[in-house]
């Protein structure tokens, strides 16, 4: 999706939050949107790990028991 975008559409979105924002709130903008990407991937990592950690602790218990068995 973003990736067609190019660099003119790229030019004309940030002159348009320019106007739209002004140059004092666009940084805020910004900042609250970065902090907003982070939390979300902090979020998604944790929900993964949720996953496969249980996965990870089965692996190793198959292991083991496969090992004890040999």
């Amino acid at each position: 999706m973003l990736a067609n975008i190019g660099i003119p559409g790229l030019v004309l979105i940030l002159v348009l939050a320019l106007i739209i924002f002004g140059p004092k709130k666009l940084p805020e903008i910004g900042r609250a949107a970065g902090q907003t990407l982070r939390e979300f991937k902090k979020s998604t990592k944790e929900l993964t790990s949720d996953v496969t950690d249980p996965i990870e602790d089965v692996k190793k218990e198959t292991k083991k028991f496969t090992d004890d068995i040999k």
